[in-house]
């Protein structure tokens, strides 16, 4: 079983939209330790079944740094909500990615999840190269938010930055990501920045905004009161050019998250005991 099940669901005539669900909690849990270690390239192969799951290499300074990333610290209040914002962020971009990363092909190259709280700059990237040249066939921007209060953030944060990339605002940035995922296909750095240009070509961009959301959030007429105005803001698009993803928690969001944390730090002790 898949650890992330996606299933179409309609938005409206402009937003292609898709539900994320648990498909495997354990499944799950395992993929995101190995992500959280640093080797997000070897869960690809682990979602592919080219790889047995469990990490490609084991030291106990990687477990320490994986373990300090899905902990809550901070003195202070402010500090300890911040670090659970991150913690949760940086789980729920794994679940976006796992998702995503399970029903692409080996001509496709994602950039990881953040493994840093001090990353920052863009959420994700999807580069889809043609099956026999180099050259980019579709260029996914990324949004992916944890959050108690997804129209907000949608409105406020995801629009303004999908904006910023529709009118070529942080064209350098997504050139420059472009490129490194592009070199991923062994295109030498001359050519795959020549072929990064295609990512500046409206035709061929998409964008995909990840939500969580609560259970009210049940029907076509919500979900596209969510994403009201995806269409204004992403003008000149086709509606498989704007891409809307809800993964549903049915119990208080953080409360959720804490569970998978537990579970991912389980995980790591399991593999760390077994390999270190």
């Amino acid at each position: 079983m898949n650890a992330i099940s996606v299933e179409p669901v309609e938005i409206n005539d402009h937003v292609a939209g898709f539900a994320l669900s648990v498909g495997c909690q354990d499944s799950l849990a395992k993929i995101i330790a190995v992500i959280a270690l640093g080797q997000a390239e070897h869960a690809v192969r682990i979602l592919r079944a080219l790889e047995p799951m469990g990490p490609a290499i084991s030291h106990a300074h990687l477990y320490r740094c994986a373990r300090m990333h899905l902990q809550i610290s901070g003195d202070t209040q402010p500090k300890l909500e911040a670090s659970r914002y991150q913690r949760d962020g940086f789980l729920f971009e794994c679940i976006s990615w796992i998702a995503a990363r399970s029903s692409v092909g080996q001509r496709t190259f994602m950039k990881e999840p953040h493994i840093s709280s001090t990353t920052q700059g863009l959420d994700g990237l999807m580069i889809e190269l043609d099956e026999v040249e180099a050259n980019v066939i579709r260029a996914t921007i990324f949004e992916d938010k944890c959050t108690e209060n997804p129209r907000k953030k949608f409105k406020q944060e995801v629009l303004r930055s999908f904006g910023d990339y529709h009118n070529d605002r942080r064209c350098n940035e997504l050139v420059a990501c472009a490129v490194a995922l592009i070199k991923e296909s062994d295109i030498n750095g001359t050519a795959a920045t020549k072929a990064a240009a295609r990512v500046l070509d409206r035709a061929c961009r998409s964008y995909r905004a990840s939500l969580t959301v609560s259970s009210h959030i049940s029907s076509a007429a919500k979900r596209a009161k969510l994403f009201k105005d995806y269409e204004v803001i992403l003008d000149q698009l086709n509606q498989d050019q704007r891409v809307a993803a809800i993964f549903t928690v049915d119990q208080p969001l953080r409360d959720w998250f804490d569970g998978l944390a537990g579970q991912v730090l389980t995980v790591l002790s399991k593999y760390e005991g077994r390999n270190v």
